[in-house]
């Protein structure tokens, strides 16, 4: 199942969101500044009864009473002299209001209407909820286009679906029955034009789709894999769509060159399987990577020899893999998401040392423990640092567990990337503040996990596709979010290892 989340309620940011960065409060301005039309924040969740899949920790899961630890006061010295602060807030205009401008120099320029709107969408976030669309099997990932026009999901029906999201809409454009499927389709993407869509699954193959016209046409873009069984857990595309980025269970990077028709390269990256990947900027030169290892590594392609793979470093500081990556576009900050309960900010200026990477090694030798199917164990849920840990910032709060459950910067247009988003296995969405560190927002609709979350690259909604398992045999009716909740059993060929 899909869902929306915003509408014309709004929540505000408590004071301590902004560890001593006044907000001023313009309430009365907001349908002003903030435009007329009705937005909302939408969910989007798959239904499967599959006894499996048990979302049993944290014992209850539903509702605020029943939340993954989190840190009461995050360790903030780094990212308070880190340049990633004064970004933001010089992004979100926190401290454009402090200067020395008149009121009446500001209305003259135009300034105070936009500072104005910067303060008000930075200081409020969506938390009405409406249900969008119900799959039969499992929802696995739901992703916007770069203009927020489209959105495209993938469910383990193996269809993947295309939604027009222009002008507020939410309507089916596409149907796309994915080729080659084992389990279930993995990861999807956009091409930057948008006129193709990107998937892959336990396959050789990554499939390039085009969704412009009528007709469907797939290519299966070969990666010629050493291993009998083999699966790309995450695609990312250049900005200039000519390459196409992979993870995958061999512990190796795959680039394929769409113009010359094959795989350019490859990369043995990690000692255990790549589960996420990203192009640092739009460059496309610089290449992250994050793995069940609990490694990060970034890689240069200007220097880069398939004979003699060297990242140009290394961050460690996770006690366990790595399920997900997302880069903040600027070639210097991204964050990754553990099976170790927590997300982590980090400074790519800032690699580890041999003595970090010795100790986030031996973490993950210690760890005895499957997230898929086990609960967290106390153990897992140490809060002080390892030894060489370069991490700016660590955000913990929501829970990873039974798939790889991914996180993202909020948008650059409407919040100044000021935020963090995550998916969680309670079945909400968890957004924390980048620079205090503290979970801001708990949006719930799920039943269960909720494996990916898009934040809409303009307006002012999130979509979260979330996994389902309830009984067959008893549908769930209409709630207050106007959600309904049916279930059909799902059938896959054969157990998946990693979802």
């Amino acid at each position: 199942m899909f869902l929306i989340w915003g509408g014309n309620e709004f929540q505000r940011l408590s004071g301590e969101t902004g560890r001593g960065d006044r907000h001023v409060d313009f309430q009365g301005q907001v349908r002003l500044v903030h435009g007329s039309g009705a937005t909302g924040l939408q969910l989007v969740q798959s239904y499967s009864d599959s006894d499996e899949d048990s979302d049993g920790a944290w014992e209850g899961r539903l509702g605020d009473r029943y939340n993954p630890p989190v840190d009461t006061q995050p360790d903030t010295h780094e990212v308070d002299r880190s340049e990633i602060r004064t970004q933001i807030l010089l992004a979100t205009a926190s401290s454009a209001l402090k200067g020395r401008h008149s009121f009446t120099h500001m209305l003259t320029e135009g300034l105070y209407i936009k500072i104005l709107t910067l303060v008000v969408l930075c200081s409020f976030l969506p938390n009405y909820v409406s249900h969008k669309d119900t799959y039969q099997q499992k929802a696995f990932c739901g992703v916007y286009s770069e203009d927020g026009n489209m959105f495209l999901s993938a469910c383990q029906d193996q269809n993947i679906r295309l939604y027009d999201t222009t002008r507020g809409r939410f309507h089916l454009r596409r149907t796309v029955k994915a080729r080659d499927v084992g389990w279930s389709v993995l990861d999807v993407c956009f091409t930057p034009d948008a006129h193709h869509l990107l998937y892959s699954s336990w396959s050789d193959y990554i499939h390039l789709c085009s969704i412009d016209g009528d007709s469907e046409n797939h290519t299966a873009l070969d990666l010629n894999p050493d291993e009998r069984r083999f699966c790309v857990f995450s695609l990312a595309a250049s900005t200039d769509g000519k390459e196409i980025l992979g993870g995958a269970n061999d512990g190796c990077l795959y680039v394929f060159d769409l113009d010359q028709n094959k795989r350019t390269l490859k990369i043995d990256a990690h000692e255990d399987d790549v589960n996420a990947v990203a192009f640092a900027d739009s460059s496309s030169q610089l290449l992250f990577s994050g793995s069940d290892d609990a490694l990060c590594k970034v890689w240069d392609r200007r220097t880069l020899r398939e004979d003699r793979p060297q990242p140009v470093g290394q961050l460690a500081g996770h006690r366990d893999g790595i399920t997900f990556i997302h880069s903040k576009g600027d070639a210097r900050y991204l964050i990754s998401n553990s099976k170790d309960q927590s997300i982590k900010l980090w400074d790519v200026r800032k690699f580890s040392p041999k003595e970090g990477l010795a100790a986030s090694r031996l973490a993950v030798t210690q760890q005895n423990w499957d997230y898929r199917w086990q609960q967290v164990p106390q153990r897992a849920l140490k809060r002080h640092k390892l030894t060489g840990d370069t991490s700016v910032m660590t955000y913990r709060g929501h829970g990873v567990l039974h798939t790889l459950i991914r996180c993202r910067f909020s948008p650059e247009f409407s919040t100044g990337q000021r935020f963090i988003y995550s998916g969680c296995s309670t079945g909400k969405i968890i957004i924390y503040d980048v620079l205090s560190g503290t979970v801001v927002s708990r949006l719930s609709g799920h039943d269960a996990c909720v494996r990916d979350v898009s934040w809409h690259p303009y307006e002012d909604n999130i979509i979260s596709s979330s996994v389902s398992a309830v009984n067959a045999n008893c549908p769930t009716p209409f709630f207050f979010f106007n959600q309904m909740e049916n279930n059909i059993k799902a059938v896959a060929p054969h157990t998946s290892s990693k979802t």
